[in-house]
């Protein structure tokens, strides 16, 4: 394990461990209010299960560590299956929460297998890819591991839980984008896809049936929200006065106002705001910069990866974590509609939270081969 600590990327791992530590600092000042009056559990209760949460994906990056990324390619085929399979599931097993069918519950923590399935695809459209580097010239080999991911997609999307389809599709494009495909193929594939979401909307309006439920169209509706406080506009409106209360070095760790029940779950969407509230908008411009930098050792791994595989993890991991920051904070400002994506490091979640580690573990892992490549060059 010595051996595999000397080459992981020093830097990317004390942000990380950094940003990790001060998101379950503020899970547990967002959350005790909550948990206590409303639900009726200990102050304790989310900062307890993060801690759990952290705890396991610490150990399991222990454990991924010490195999190649090129393994997890040959077992990703089974894990697809098997993320699909679960998928499948959902309307069978799932209980409704938030309504939708997207959780497994099992005791007191729940399982969500959408968000597994962004990783996982990661890794099978990077193997699949350069494994089949040479024969990317027929529409069926190029396009076989997209129809898989779009079977995933759609689960997702009847679940019902549009904002994850549109980052896992999003995350989807972009690898199959940054691929050494036929033009031609590339050009056609996403002119299909232009006119079949087209065409479904086509056909949606012409039967008088919407493609987005009551509860998502509201969130559309982003003009002025503090007009409509009491309504749709009730979360959003509340954040700008958490942010606006902050100031630039904010209240004090703790000393929140709008986490007594103005926000119904500061810990989660919302915990940017209460980040500012308390610590600032200093701080958070700080935690800003720190997304840029994990962003940028992610990509500068990626670059200097020796195989196509890594390089391809490398940028599919960023894409999901960048994504995942715009969305939340576009959301936060007005800028966008909510969708419910979890804000990377600070907001609670078990499925996120050992997604975005293991993310960060098979970063570290190309970067340990990218170092042990580079020493074997040498000798």
């Amino acid at each position: 394990m010595k051996k595999i600590f000397k080459y992981i990327d020093k830097p990317l791992l004390v942000v990380t461990i950094f940003l990790f530590i001060l998101g379950i600092i503020m899970i547990f000042s967002a959350s005790n209010v909550t948990a206590y009056m409303t639900q009726e559990k200990s102050p304790y209760n989310y900062f307890i299960k993060q801690g759990i949460f952290l705890a396991i994906g610490f150990i399991a990056s222990s454990i991924i560590l010490r195999f190649s990324s090129k393994t997890y390619g040959k077992f990703s085929y089974l894990l697809m299956l098997g993320g699909i399979t679960a998928q499948a599931l959902l309307p069978i097993f799932a209980p409704i929460r938030n309504q939708a069918r997207s959780w497994y519950v099992i005791g007191p923590f729940t399982l969500q297998p959408s968000e597994f399935m962004k990783i996982i695809s990661i890794v099978f459209l990077a193997y699949y890819y350069e494994k089949n580097k040479g024969k990317l010239n027929t529409y069926v080999k190029s396009l076989f591991p997209i129809a898989i991911c779009l079977i995933s997609a759609f689960l997702i999307y009847i679940e019902p839980d549009l904002g994850t389809m549109i980052i896992y599709g999003s995350i989807v494009a972009c690898i199959f984008l940054s691929q050494p495909i036929n033009s031609k193929i590339k050009l056609k594939t996403i002119f299909l896809g232009m006119g079949v979401v087209i065409l479904a909307l086509l056909f949606l309006l012409g039967t008088g049936k919407g493609f987005l439920l009551d509860r998502q169209e509201q969130r559309l509706h982003l003009g002025s929200p503090c007009e409509k406080l009491l309504t749709t506009g009730n979360q959003i409106c509340n954040g700008y006065i958490a942010i606006n209360n902050g100031g630039l070095t904010g209240v004090g760790l703790g000393n929140s106002t709008q986490k007594y029940l103005y926000l119904p779950e500061p810990y989660t969407d919302f915990i940017f705001c209460i980040i500012i509230e308390e610590l600032g908008l200093l701080t958070g411009l700080a935690i800003i910069v720190m997304y840029m930098f994990i962003l940028w050792r992610i990509l500068l791994i990626g670059r200097k990866s020796s195989t196509d595989r890594g390089a391809t993890i490398c940028y599919g991991v960023s894409i999901y974590i960048f994504i995942h920051i715009a969305v939340n904070l576009l959301g936060l400002f007005g800028l966008i509609p909510m969708t419910g994506v979890p804000l990377p490091f600070m907001s609670y979640g078990g499925s996120f939270t050992l997604c975005l580690i293991t993310a960060l573990t098979l970063v570290q892992r190309i970067s340990i081969e990218n170092s042990m490549a580079k020493k074997e060059g040498n000798n």
